[in-house]
């Protein structure tokens, strides 16, 4: 799951480095700076993958991707109801309904792939 997790921020910090423009659309008219924030993200994005998998950093970039994730929730609610166009993703509820519902569980995973929670496959005291 760490592996796979790691995969899917570089992946989309890449993508946010390699074409913020595309990104603008879908920030919130409050974001301040709005390039620098998509930059940020991206960068934000890479390192907590790259942290992940890193023993010694491992906490604190799940706990800092499932802030990520928190703090992007707006501009995936933004997306989703006016229904913005963002190139090479698709524009249905199909893919806006899941993505908003499934956000918890992105927290969730952050978290316990790098080992801040353990439900629910509790470990055992030794």
């Amino acid at each position: 799951m760490r592996w796979l997790m790691a995969a899917f921020y570089l992946a989309a910090g890449g993508l946010h480095l390699r074409s913020p423009e595309a990104f603008l659309p879908i920030m919130p008219d409050w974001a301040p700076a709005p390039r620098e924030v998509v930059i940020l993200t991206g960068v934000a994005e890479i390192l907590g993958a790259a942290g992940l998998l890193v023993p010694s950093l491992r906490k604190a970039a799940g706990i800092g991707l499932a802030l990520y994730a928190v703090c992007v929730f707006p501009a995936n609610i933004k997306h989703a109801m006016e229904a913005i166009v963002v190139p090479g993703l698709p524009t249905s509820w199909w893919y806006h309904g899941p993505r908003l519902v499934l956000q918890p569980i992105l927290i969730w995973w952050a978290l316990f792939c790098s080992g801040t929670i353990d439900w629910p496959a509790r470990r055992r005291q030794p």
